[in-house]
């Protein structure tokens, strides 16, 4: 038996008494190279999930103090310089990082070697968008917490791909 390892799979190559591969090799082989290709278009799909969600109106929160005592919060896209002109900064980082963990992506499906900058960015990305949460709960939405999930899930599949 001739042992034989993948990136992500260690397998036992079988063959027949005449030395030929068996046919469960060449299935098991093609199975590897679709979850290999599938985990490759995640990568560059998830940033694009992150940047839709971004677009959405609801994601970055100014509250706004219309008398003393009354208090109106109002929801933004990432992309809007509103919540960036009222000193939130993070959600219009945030949304640019995510661009370019997009293109990142994109590079990535042919050069392996930029995998180590697209996690690294990813994590950053991921600790920016959480930086809303220092001016309290009321400043993070249900659509921020998605858009940090799947930027999480961006770096890990970036630190898996590595391997």
């Amino acid at each position: 038996m001739e042992s034989n390892s993948t990136a992500f799979l260690i397998k036992i190559k079988l063959r027949h008494s005449l030395g030929r591969p068996s046919r469960s090799d060449f299935v098991q082989s093609g199975f590897v190279k679709e979850i290999y290709n599938m985990k490759k278009v995640c990568l560059a799909v998830l940033p694009a999930l992150t940047i839709v969600l971004e677009l959405l109106p609801l994601g970055a929160v100014c509250i706004f103090a219309t008398s003393p005592t009354e208090r109106v919060k109002e929801t933004f896209s990432y992309f809007s310089l509103t919540p960036f002109g009222y000193a939130n900064f993070a959600p219009l980082i945030t949304a640019t990082l995510t661009v370019a963990i997009f293109l990142l992506s994109f590079f990535s499906l042919k050069k392996k070697s930029v995998l180590k900058a697209l996690f690294v960015l990813s994590i950053i990305t991921v600790v920016i968008s959480l930086l809303p949460l220092m001016y309290g709960l009321n400043y993070y939405t249900l659509v921020g917490a998605f858009i940090t999930v799947t930027l999480v899930i961006e770096s890990i599949l970036a630190k898996i791909q590595q391997k």
